[in-house]
């Protein structure tokens, strides 16, 4: 038996350790079915991605829809009275956030022409001006009545001048009388209602106040309010 040379094993073994060579073909399907796999991935995270946005968006569309609905319905609400008065105009602000009920009342009765041909019944020089039921001067007899003593109330809450307000007797049979102070008035937040103020016009305010009344505050010459007229811009 013919013996090998070690230099010829030394050679053989070189050949089996030496790593097998990777054909061109197999590296070409390899990075073909690697960008399958990411491209498959990416866009199943893109589906279920998208997918979890648009019920939100759905959800928050709804509530700007009903917002959208519900501040066009606030839009629609008056936020200013204009009186047309024998004297002149006054134009008034309603607190609707403030006093809501009062001034959806208000409003009522004024499209209802409530106010159409009122008169001012009662006219006190320095505290306030009264429009509305002649027999209704209940509030006004107690202003009166405490003139002597304004100076010794404590400092409470008041109702500052050229204040809208109304009283806090029930209102039957559509009746809704209105005050307009013209001078702060202390401790009467039991007795008014205030529902607005006057931004402009204050002036006619202070020539009705300067009228000639009689005993019973009650003006001697006919003024009265000719008509209201609502706006939600001035």
């Amino acid at each position: 038996m013919a013996r090998i040379k070690p230099q010829a094993l030394l050679q053989q073994s070189k050949k089996k350790k030496a790593p097998r060579s990777i054909s061109v073909t197999t590296i070409g399907l390899y990075s073909v079915a690697t960008v399958v796999m990411l491209f498959f991935l990416f866009a199943t995270y893109r589906h279920w991605s998208q997918r979890s946005m648009v019920q939100p968006e759905e959800g928050t569309s709804n509530f700007q829809v009903e917002d959208d609905f519900s501040d066009s319905k606030k839009s629609d609400i008056p936020r200013y009275a204009i009186f047309n008065t024998s004297k002149g105009l006054i134009t008034v602000e309603l607190y609707k956030e403030g006093s809501p009920e009062f001034v959806d009342e208000f409003i009522d009765a004024c499209q209802k022409g409530h106010f159409k041909g009122m008169l001012f019944q009662r006219v006190v020089k320095h505290f306030v001006i009264q429009g509305g039921e002649a027999d209704n001067h209940s509030v006004i007899e107690d202003w009166t009545s405490r003139e002597k003593h304004y100076n010794q109330l404590e400092k409470r809450l008041k109702h500052e001048a050229f204040m809208l307000g109304t009283s806090n007797t029930k209102h039957e049979k559509g009746g809704f009388d209105i005050f307009i102070t013209t001078a702060p008035i202390p401790d009467l937040n039991a007795k008014l209602n205030v529902f607005g103020r006057v931004i402009k016009g204050e002036d006619i305010v202070q020539e009705i106040e300067e009228v000639d009344t009689d005993e019973h505050y009650r003006p001697k010459s006919r003024i009265g309010i000719i008509d209201v007229t609502l706006k939600q811009k001035i």
